[in-house]
């Protein structure tokens, strides 16, 4: 999109904010609009909690996405809490913020208010905005704003800001009509690239649904696809080529875990660290050096986290490791292991109260067994094909990062004058 300056500027008086349009206004939130917020830390209590259908809705930060409310997983308050602040009744064209906690700074605009709505105590929500409200939310959301909210965090632990501190900050104001104008050029042109960015999220889900479907498919039923099959005896395994075995994981390789612990993990440790999760911390020692598949023996990552190591490593208590492999390749293991492991682990037998994996259930897992060449040829491939694929999807990747930083920085722009889009609307 090619855009232009306005035709002359002035000083804002405001240091971050810079220059801006001659005929435009400098004043302080404040002056447009009020914030509210429920008063204390809590401001309710659990027994205030009711079933959908019996009360409010109570707003946290997990229902605010992409600036916009999504209420399909709600809390909801009693009607008798709700009445008690009618200061903080949501909406349509009010705006809402994160005034605390890991989120502190987000903004979502309220378009339609459907069922009651409030806050709670994390949540403040702009009223009274005597300036068009959908321009003042794409201001409260550009960089310009949400860096005065990075430095305003007061909170030791958790990021807080006040709102006092919120309704200090500046706003850059052109004439109502320009206000309007800005809105609905920046609300048409973010529309089209979150549509392009849509279409590219779901170009990384086929190619992940390719990846997955290619190592599936040539794990189970290898190269040759032509090769006579059998029955496995397996359910979710179904047939395999006739020449391949299938046998418990307890004949293939030895099953240990470690002895230490995630508080054991040391900065720029000399050696890879494997714990209960996909990141792999470092540490200053190793109990092994030596091929191995490593997978976590519970908490949420049972079933889902898997490494494959070739040299020295140490690894968590609760991480079972597997080595010393008989008749079958590592890192074809791996491969097998991760792609089908879940089918058994995530099954009810594998879940009490915290997802764990007993030791009878790693070593009767089944696994199939092609001759060891071919384990090789089917490793090599998967390698090949796979890269290619994670290539792509590395490059649709950055093209998203690059669009929401275009999104972001057009929304600066036009919202502080530093482009003039009055002729493209």
């Amino acid at each position: 999109m090619n855009s232009k300056p306005y035709p002359a500027y002035k000083p804002s008086g405001v240091e971050w904010l810079g220059d801006v349009p001659e005929h435009w206004e400098v004043k302080k939130l404040k002056h447009v609009t009020n914030l509210f917020g429920r008063i204390g830390f809590r401001g309710y209590t659990t027994d205030d909690l009711v079933d959908e259908g019996k009360g409010a809705i109570t707003l946290s930060p997990g229902n605010m996405k992409e600036g916009e409310l999504n209420l399909e997983k709600c809390t909801y308050i009693s009607w008798e809490k709700y009445y008690e602040s009618p200061e903080i009744m949501i909406k349509r064209n009010d705006v809402v913020i994160v005034k605390t906690g890991s989120t502190f700074g987000k903004v979502s605009f309220v378009r339609d208010v459907d069922h009651p709505i409030t806050l709670n105590p994390q949540i403040a929500v702009f009223k009274n905005i005597s300036c068009n409200s959908r321009f003042f939310f794409f201001y409260v959301s550009s960089p310009y704003i949400q860096d005065q909210i990075s430095l305003s965090n007061t909170g030791s632990t958790i990021p807080t800001m006040t709102q006092q501190t919120i309704l200090s900050y500046a706003i850059s104001l052109p004439p109502l009509s320009e206000q309007r104008a800005i809105s609905a050029f920046l609300d048409r042109e973010t529309r089209r690239i979150d549509g392009l960015i849509a279409k590219k999220k779901n170009l990384l889900s086929l190619l992940a649904e390719q990846r997955t479907a290619l190592i599936s498919r040539t794990v189970t039923k290898g190269l040759n696809p032509s090769v006579k099959l059998k029955p496995s005896g397996v359910e979710w395994l179904g047939d395999v080529p006739e020449h391949w075995e299938v046998k418990a994981l307890r004949y293939l390789c030895r099953i240990e875990t470690g002895d230490k612990d995630t508080v054991d993990a040391e900065d720029n440790g000399e050696y890879p660290f494997f714990v209960r999760s996909q990141t792999v911390e470092r540490i200053n020692s190793y109990t092994k050096n030596c091929e191995a598949v490593l997978t976590a023996g519970d908490g949420v990552g049972v079933g889902k986290v898997f490494h494959y190591v070739h040299g020295k490593f140490d690894f968590h208590q609760r991480v079972y490791m597997f080595s010393n492999f008989k008749k079958v390749a590592g890192k074809f293991f791996f491969l097998f292991f991760k792609e089908n492991f879940w089918r058994v682990a995530l099954e009810g037998g594998a879940k009490s109260t915290v997802d764990s994996l007993r030791r009878p259930m790693i070593s009767n897992f089944p696994f199939i067994i092609p001759p060891l060449s071919e384990q090789q040829a089917i490793a090599a491939f998967l390698d090949r094909e796979t890269a290619k694929i994670d290539t792509l999807s590395a490059k649709v990747q950055t093209a998203i990062e690059r669009l929401k930083e275009y999104r972001t920085a057009l929304i600066s722009a036009a919202v502080t004058g530093k482009i003039d889009v009055r002729e493209a609307v």
